[in-house]
């Protein structure tokens, strides 16, 4: 059996029947869509490669030490491979409305914690694999990697038989507290090794030490409540979901034209959408910011392993800026500030402390903790956003080429909406998710990204065009002082600052 990090089993302690925590993806294949049973076959092949896939969660009992992997005797392939098809037309709308309801259903605990289905009826005869997988299990550079490993990385289906696998004998609930015990006897010794490993290095150690303290300061006043938004606030148990799709090409042109990052462009575009977002509900924008959380990884580029190595800033977004190259400027200057702030230092050297905690009261901080957000939710995050680099080569499954690759971000107490932002093959997709209640506009957001976008292109080839060739710039598109908001009133565009 392997024991669960304290950050993968935060993600299984913080959920509930409202917040579920698994991430998940949408990947569409050109057609004709594979027949099932030779899909079945492909997963079946890679199991080997998936070591997560064949295993289960199991609690120690009076939570004396952190749930640990086991594998599960009665793993049964045919539970989590599943098959369907959209309702005709089967368009864009519906694809996105199935995405939300499965993502509405947590995964069981009882079993290996993922799901997959095969979704055919596509416009041109393509078909999609929806994916789930619990948080617990991956972080989303990890969930790339499984996506990876599954797919082939040529046209030429893989002709991996699948293995005979024997699973291990489960343990008895006496042998998970006897190793529980003997991990709380084996914390001591792992202190006194990392106190002394310090005093071999003192100069980085203090070094580090600082940086966690500058972070730690930076990441406290970041948690103050934030003025109250209509995107904010208790969410339900049932989600929307739809996808924005741009280039890296474009956006790349885009940063070479103004500076800054892919990173940069990309989250420009999302405060771009949430600007208009906020003035059409009416929303405030004289405070001029929305605080995102941001996951960083802290994974090595060489470490495949299939856990959560993540940490997390607190990004402040210039919503208040209309003017789309003001707004990219803005977000490179925050995202540059919040690189030196030692955020992700200090986020980081929280969870490494966590590993000390005694298991019996870091599970029942993070249950109360949970219970507490649900009657009191928080006000100090408004949204989440991340972005998760993946292949830039194609995939295929069965011979077909996957043509688009979609992310789904969950959902906290407190946060409606967020976005998940993921590169495959030259092609950068946006994936909104949002409350089904609270945030009915998941369209119309992921549409103002694409035309964020399109604006911030266009001014950069003007940008770059020859001198004799370049047409007379205009001004940039800004948002109306007075619009209609959702609600039939007049309200004003505010805030203009960075």
């Amino acid at each position: 059996m392997d024991h669960m990090s304290p950050l993968d089993s935060l993600f299984l302690h913080v959920e509930d029947g409202t917040t579920h925590m698994h991430i998940g993806s949408c990947a569409v294949f050109e057609g004709p869509a594979l027949p099932f049973d030779d899909l079945v076959a492909l997963v079946a092949s890679k199991l080997p490669l998936l070591t997560r896939y064949r295993q289960k969660v199991r609690f120690v009992p009076g939570g004396l030490g952190r749930p640990v992997w086991i594998d599960d005797p009665h793993f049964n392939l045919a539970y989590h491979v599943r098959h369907s098809a959209l309702p005709p037309p089967g368009l864009e709308p519906e694809l996105n409305a199935l995405m939300g309801r499965l993502m509405s259903q947590e995964l069981d605990r009882h079993r290996p914690l993922w799901e997959a289905w095969m979704i055919e009826g596509l416009p041109a005869g393509r078909w999609a694999i929806i994916s789930k997988v619990h948080h617990c299990m991956v972080d989303g550079i990890s969930g790339t990697d499984l996506m990876a490993l599954l797919l082939d990385p040529t046209p030429e289906p893989s002709s991996r038989l699948p293995e005979p696998w024997t699973p291990a004998p489960e343990p008895s609930d006496a042998a998970l507290v006897i190793d529980a015990f003997e991990q709380l006897l084996s914390n001591p010794s792992a202190q006194l090794r990392a106190a002394r490993a310090a005093t071999r290095a003192p100069r980085r150690a203090i070094a580090l030490t600082v940086d966690a303290l500058r972070g730690m300061l930076s990441l406290g006043s970041e948690l103050r409540p934030c003025p109250p938004l209509s995107i904010q606030g208790a969410i339900g148990p049932h989600r929307r979901w739809a996808a924005a799709r741009s280039t890296l090409a474009d956006i790349k042109d885009v940063r070479h034209a103004f500076g800054g990052t892919v990173n940069d462009v990309v989250v420009s575009a999302v405060t771009g959408a949430f600007h208009h977002l906020l003035v059409a509900r009416g929303d405030p924008l004289d405070h001029g910011v929305l605080r995102s959380l941001v996951p960083v990884s802290v994974r090595a580029a060489d470490d495949h392993s299939a856990n959560n190595q993540v940490t997390a800033m607190i990004a402040e977004l210039p919503i208040g800026v209309a003017d789309p190259l003001e707004r990219l400027q803005a977000v490179h200057r925050e995202m540059s500030a919040l690189k030196e702030s030692h955020q992700a230092v200090a986020g980081e050297g929280i969870t490494s402390l966590a590993g000390f905690a005694i298991p019996t009261l870091f599970a029942f901080g993070l249950t109360a903790g949970s219970a507490m957000v649900r009657r009191f939710p928080q006000r100090s995050i408004n949204t989440v956003t991340t972005n998760v680099p993946g292949p830039q080569f194609p995939l295929f499954a069965g011979g077909r080429e996957m043509v688009e690759y979609l992310p789904f971000v969950p959902l906290a107490q407190g946060v409606r909406i967020g976005v998940a932002i993921l590169s495959y093959n030259g092609r950068v997709s946006f994936g909104v998710t949002a409350d089904f209640d609270a945030i009915p506009e998941v369209d119309a957001f992921c549409r103002r990204i694409e035309s964020e976008i399109a604006d911030l292109v266009e001014l950069a080839h003007r940008q770059t065009a020859p001198a004799t060739a370049r047409p007379k710039r205009r001004a940039a598109k800004r948002t109306p002082p007075q619009q209609e908001n959702g609600r039939g009133r007049k309200v004003a565009a505010r805030g203009d600052r960075a």
